[in-house]
């Protein structure tokens, strides 16, 4: 009895032996420590040595309108060809025109801690250049840095945390422009500018020396803001023979009002660039805007993902420029266009 009794026990025993050998054949969980990667999936950037890495850029543009609205872009498509739509996210804002608005707008860009600020227009560029010395600031449709940020012997290179595009074509041959194509307006030549932008200011005061020098009579006519424009545009058309606006983003963006004004009274507009002219001028010596935008982002790809020092970076300009005009207004006013002038496409 005793022996059947351990049989029975030692049978079970192997009995349990072979089940647990069994249950043991299921794949064990991977240790805490294994270095053996899981496989990849859709999308996984499996190249240790090149990790992705995620980008927020700020956007602060002074109001919205053709030029500002295309450097804009042309900023936005330059990242992420370099830099991928997936790995950047952009915080954009506008400040619809007013100066104390940009203050705000870069404030709450630093506040975010975002990568890196484009300003689109000088007051942006002011407002956020006085926001952060640590971030990264790229201006871009900016006439002179010298004047926008009242910097002393400005050669070139802003330094700290600043740099970026200009958009100043030669005002030289913009004054030459205006000689150009109204060669007997020498007696009242009107310069219409918003004196709260410090590049307007810089840059009717450089055109018009240039055309004092060769006998004309250049007559300011500055305004505040928006408001006041009409009145102003109204004393100017009925004094001068030409006038001249620079790249002024209130004119732009009021540049409907000036053209009602100018155009019944037979006054030609010589524009600083071509969404300005396109809006009622006669012509400009322009520059393409979103290729300056584009420009500038790629000054921005060298920042973040090549490492180069933005306080080293000097301004870039536009590489060419192009004679325009308006056929619509030049026939309107029976302007006599020479050759050598692109006919801007007003859609």
């Amino acid at each position: 009895m005793k022996k059947t009794t351990k049989l029975l026990a030692l049978m079970l025993c192997i009995a349990l032996a072979l089940s647990l050998a069994a249950c043991g054949t299921t794949t064990p969980a991977p240790a805490p420590n294994d270095p053996t990667p899981p496989p990849a999936t859709e999308g996984t950037n499996t190249d240790t040595d090149a990790p992705t890495q995620a980008y927020t850029i700020g956007i602060s543009q002074l109001v919205q309108h053709v030029a500002l609205d295309a450097a804009t872009q042309g900023f936005r498509d330059a990242i992420v060809a370099e830099l991928g739509a997936a790995n950047v996210t952009f915080i954009e804002q506008n400040a619809q025109g007013d100066p104390a608005t940009c203050s705000s707008i870069a404030n709450s860009l630093v506040a975010a801690n975002v990568d890196l600020i484009l300003a689109n227009a000088t007051p942006a560029l002011q407002a956020a250049a006085a926001a952060t010395g640590d971030i990264p600031v790229l201006g871009t449709s900016i006439t002179e840095y010298g004047v926008a940020l009242d910097l002393k012997d400005f050669d070139g290179i802003v330094g700290g945390n600043v740099s970026g595009t200009s958009d100043l074509a030669p005002l030289d041959e913009q004054a030459a422009m205006i000689r150009e194509l109204f060669p007997d307006a020498k007696n009242m030549i009107g310069f219409v500018y918003c004196s709260a932008e410090a590049n307007s200011l810089y840059q009717v005061q450089t055109v018009a020396l240039a055309l004092k020098e060769v006998g004309c009579n250049p007559v300011f006519y500055p305004f505040s803001d928006s408001n006041d424009l009409a009145a102003v545009a109204t004393k100017a058309a009925s004094e001068c023979e030409v006038i001249y606006v620079p790249t002024d983003n209130t004119v732009a963006s009021n540049m409907g009002i000036l053209d009602n004004i100018c155009r019944p009274a037979g006054v030609p507009i010589v524009a600083g660039e071509e969404g300005i002219c396109a809006g009622g001028g006669v012509a400009t010596l322009s520059i393409d805007y979103y290729d300056l935008g584009y420009a500038t982002g790629l000054m921005a790809v060298r920042i973040l993902r090549d490492g180069e020092d933005v306080s080293t970076m000097p301004i870039e300009y536009a590489p060419n420029f192009t004679k325009k005009y308006n056929p619509e207004v030049a026939a309107e006013l029976n302007i006599e266009i020479p050759d050598g002038y692109e006919a801007i496409v007003v859609e």
